[in-house]
Parts: C-alpha cells; sequence; structure tokens
C-alpha cells in the first residue's frame, strides 16, 4: 500500500466486467465505456456478483457529459447528457469578478455511491472558455457486501480555457470499497485547478479508516495523450487480505508515517497552467498554507507546467478552509479576481 506510487509497478488489470476494447467509440451503455481501463488490484480483488443489482443494470450506471463553449461574452453549456443517478441543475452565473464564468453544480439523485455503481462523468471546455464545476455536497459510498464502485471524471481544456474543478470530500463509510479515476487532459495554453479531499470515515461517528479499500488515480495528459503527470492513492486499512465484516474503526497500515500519519483528512491540489511560473505557484502554495497547523507538502509538476500540494489534518473544517485560501491565492495571481462565495450550506 502506498499513497504514490509507480505506474509501472501498477500494471493495468482488466475489470471482469469489460469487454476488450475495440476500434469504434463504445455506446454509452457498453461496459467498454463506463469502466474504467484498469482497475487497481487492490479494489479488483473484491470483484463478486452482486445478489441484488448487478454492473450495467437501471440505475448502477452513471453517465454525465457536459460540453462548454464560448457564446458571445461568455461561456454557456452548449450539450447536456445525463443518466441517473449523476445529473444537474442549470449553470448559475453568481461570481461578482467573473460574471461570464458558470458554476455548474454536480448532483446525483441516489445520496451516494453503493455496491457495483459505475459512474462516468465527461467535461468538455472549449477554447477561451471559462468554468467553475464543483459537487452539491460531499460524496458518499455506502458499505458493500458484493463487488466494488467506480467513478470516473474526464475533463478536457481547450486552448487558453480557464477551468476549475473542486469537488466536495469522499467520505468512504465502513467496508466500503472504491476506486476513483480523474483523468484532465489540457492543452499546453489552458488552465486547470483540480482538488480531491478524502476523509477517513464519518469522523462524527467515530468511525475512522473502516472502509476495505480506497483507491484513486489522477493523471494529467496532453491533446495527444501523452502522461505528463500521475499521482496514485492507495489507502487498504485491512491490508491485502482484506477486512470483511469489520464495523466500526479501524487503521492498519494506513496511519504509517508514508502515508496518513494518524491524520483523519487528506487533501490535494493541482495548479495546471502557463500563467505563472510554476516555482512561483509552488512558493505561493508554501506561503499560503503556512501556519495553519497541517502537514503538507508542495512540488512543481513536470515539465514545469504548474504546482501541486498534498495535505493532511485532523479536522474537515480546517482543511476546508486551507484549501479555500489555496484556491483564493492561486486565482488572484492568475486571473487576478478573487474566489467567490459558493454559498453552500
Amino acid at each position: 500500500m502506498s499513497v504514490v506510487a509507480d505506474p509501472v509497478a501498477d500494471p493495468p488489470h482488466t475489470p471482469p466486467h469489460a469487454p476488450p476494447r475495440g476500434l469504434l467509440p463504445p455506446a454509452r451503455l457498453e461496459p467498454a465505456h463506463y469502466e474504467p481501463p484498469r482497475v487497481p488490484l487492490e479494489v479488483l480483488r473484491h470483484s463478486s456478483v452482486p445478489d441484488t443489482l448487478g454492473v450495467g443494470r437501471p440505475g448502477k450506471v452513471g453517465l454525465l457529459e457536459l460540453a462548454f463553449e464560448r457564446v458571445g461574452d461568455r461561456t454557456e453549456l452548449v450539450r447536456h447528457y445525463q443518466k441517473s443517478p449523476l445529473q444537474i441543475m442549470r449553470p448559475l452565473y453568481f461570481d461578482p469578478y467573473r460574471p461570464d464564468l458558470p458554476i455548474t453544480f454536480l448532483m446525483s439523485t441516489g445520496g451516494g455511491v453503493i455496491q457495483a455503481d459505475r459512474l462516468r462523468t465527461d467535461l468538455s471546455f472549449g477554447p477561451g472558455t471559462s468554468a467553475h464545476v464543483t459537487t452539491q455536497a460531499a460524496t458518499k459510498v455506502y458499505r458493500m457486501e458484493h463487488d466494488y464502485a467506480v467513478a470516473q471524471t474526464l475533463l478536457t481544456a481547450g486552448p487558453d480555457a480557464y477551468v476549475e474543478y473542486l469537488p466536495d470530500p469522499v467520505i468512504p463509510y465502513v467496508d466500503s470499497r472504491f476506486y476513483q479515476r480523474t483523468v484532465i487532459t489540457a492543452d499546453p495554453t489552458a488552465t486547470v485547478l483540480v482538488s480531491e479531499t478524502v476523509l477517513s470515515g464519518r469522523l462524527a461517528r467515530g468511525e475512522r479508516n473502516a472502509y476495505q479499500v480506497f483507491a484513486s488515480d489522477f493523471e494529467l495528459r496532453r491533446p495527444g495523450g501523452e502522461l505528463v503527470a500521475l499521482d496514485t492513492v492507495r489507502l487498504e486499512p485491512g491490508g491485502a487480505a482484506g477486512a470483511a465484516g469489520r464495523s466500526g474503526s479501524g487503521s492498519g497500515s494506513v496511519d504509517g508515517p508514508a502515508v496518513l500519519a494518524g491524520h483523519s483528512v487528506m487533501a490535494c491540489f493541482f495548479a495546471v497552467s502557463p500563467l505563472a511560473p510554476a516555482r512561483e505557484l509552488a512558493d505561493l502554495l508554501h506561503a499560503t498554507l503556512a501556519g495553519r497547523g497541517l502537514a503538507y507538502g508542495v512540488s512543481v509538476l513536470p515539465q514545469d507546467c504548474g504546482a501541486w500540494v498534498r495535505l493532511l489534518g485532523e479536522h474537515t473544517e480546517a482543511v476546508t478552509r486551507a484549501l479555500g485560501a489555496v484556491w483564493d491565492a492561486v486565482r488572484r495571481r492568475l486571473i487576478g479576481v478573487p474566489a467567490p462565495d459558493l454559498r453552500k450550506t
């Protein structure tokens, strides 16, 4: 188990539900479309056939496709496809500093992620667009007795686009098994800000690291497919044998000094942009987080295309405030305006 892994040491594994990929684009409801091209072994070992609704049954495959283009003096949603449980309301324009920039809240009719769910979100931003995408609330991943769940987000940012994708935290409940994959394909002239936060469980109930496995992959690519950066998270409190039937709180090996180190909240923030030197962005991240009482590390991204930070904390509120401060500082530096109040209550 590791927080950052070498992709060479983590070879591809095809999920048993997915047929071989062909040359033609798969239909939306075929497994080749909603199953990821690879599933980490830590998650794949839990594959099984549910005794309730199985993979691919109605309501188990959630799809959301959004395409934004520049129309006149603002960015507008020009294409929208959704399949329950994924959905959105219409984009809103309430940023007083950027009235041209739509703010879109991703929603789920299911209230959370359950076993055998396969969720895929495609976000496309055309040349010169500006947009903010977030979630309406935290993503709850419920207890699982069979199989696992997958959520993929594939974001494409065209030339000179400015995109913020800042979802609320993921909360893996006791005995959950979850794989989250985020793929950012950004033009070299595009700016993309991305964050990811995961809690160790339902902290208010004393549930801590009682999930079976949480796995996450973040890929940064260029339009030609070139892989620029890969960040992998593999959290498996019960170890390779799993921890079926466990409830309450636990920690296993995830509390080691090279992993969570006893912290309850882990987050990361990626700032991919040509609008400021990578080292300057890294220094800005350092300065913004200094003195907040959080453990964190900052680094420039490969090819000096930006900077990123991973931070650990004890309380959700403290980490959320820190991420908000980072977003605000980076936004002011890159586009010259502060972050708006998203009015989440």
